[in-house]
């Protein structure tokens, strides 16, 4: 797959997506066509300087394939309802389970490699663990609709047979990604966007308490991967599979993580040592409508995508939030 390839990403105004198309451009890829709703101004600066040749409404994409005379030669499917405060399962479904089925309906029809966005909300409170395991899928009890949609669709993505899947295809379990581009999250941004802003407006930073006496204020535990990482990640499985080196037998579902927990008090005193300001953390009652969906402890086995290949080191917390601190958040910048 050469830099004249044209590659789909959905969710193109967003976190994650509007970061895999800004690597894609660095690493030469310009025939980008992204997929997303662009009604939200916030968005905007997401994607306005990026290098692409179309930019297509999500609900307007297949009947746009329909009439696209090209080949499409790879799909980053990352776009998601992603919402966990979003109760209404009917909004998940549509946009995490039957959209996600006819984009990989297209890409088995027409051959094309297909990566998409899983996330590690499929495991619920962790009871059988972080084990990317396709045989404890049915198992898993998710803690709201998002994870629910998630987990349904990975499940059905691994019923179908050969004849009936993308060539190539990985679904990739997100654990708790923070990085540029995030601006627009609001409530859902990562703690660290969030972390940055209150030390900037108060000097201190509001971190939930524990409300499980297996652990102490601020040492809940979760596995915190840098945007980068992720863009790593996904650009290494399109050049593998480019290169003929994927086999099908590698198709699965694959966890994205660093495989290494951290502590909400080791994210927050990173913030604070980026910034050169003295730690002062202030602890408050985690909000009721998610206290009894509250994680306490994740953390990603990346045991299977080692195996498959992947051999690149993760940034640490220390590294990843400085690169994030001071070269986007300080200035407000974009990737």
């Amino acid at each position: 797959m050469d830099q004249n390839s044209k590659i789909i990403v959905t969710g193109a105004a967003g976190f994650i997506g509007s970061y895999m198309v800004g690597y894609l451009n660095r690493k030469g890829y310009n025939n980008i066509i992204i997929v997303d709703d662009f009604s939200d101004e916030e968005k905007k600066a997401n994607y306005t300087n990026k290098k692409i040749t179309d930019a297509i409404e999500r609900d307007e994409l297949f009947e746009w394939l329909e009439q696209y005379p090209g080949k499409i030669d790879f799909v980053f499917h990352l776009g998601a309802r992603t919402d966990t405060t979003e109760f209404d399962y009917s909004v998940h479904e549509k946009w995490n389970v039957e959209y996600s089925k006819k984009i990989w309906n297209y890409c088995s029809e027409k051959n094309i490699p297909l990566v998409y966005a899983s996330s590690a909300a499929t495991y619920g409170n962790g009871e059988l663990g972080y084990r990317d395991d396709e045989n404890i899928f049915d198992e898993l009890k998710p803690l709201n609709p998002y994870g629910i949609s998630k987990n349904e669709f990975d499940k059905w993505a691994l019923r179908q047979q050969p004849n009936k899947q993308p060539p190539f295809w990985a679904g990739l379990k997100f654990f708790n990604v923070y990085g540029p581009n995030e601006y627009h999250k609001g409530r859902m941004a990562s703690v660290v966007f969030h972390s940055f802003n209150q030390i900037k407006e108060t000097g201190k930073v509001k971190l939930f308490r524990s409300h499980n006496t297996q652990y102490k204020d601020g040492e809940q535990l979760r596995d915190f991967i840098y945007v980068e990482d992720v863009a790593k990640i996904m650009y290494w499985m399109m050049k593998v599979i480019a290169n003929g080196q994927w086999q099908p037998d590698r198709n699965g579902i694959y966890n994205v993580g660093t495989g290494e927990a951290r502590t909400f008090k080791d994210l927050a005193t990173a913030i604070f040592q980026s910034l050169s300001v003295k730690p002062e953390i202030v602890f408050i009652d985690t909000p009721e409508d998610i206290r009894e969906k509250y994680q306490y402890f994740t953390e990603a086995s990346m045991d299977k995508l080692r195996k498959a290949g992947y051999d690149e080191n993760f940034f640490s917390i220390e590294k990843g939030v400085d690169d994030y601190v001071k070269n986007f958040l300080l200035s407000h910048s974009y990737y």
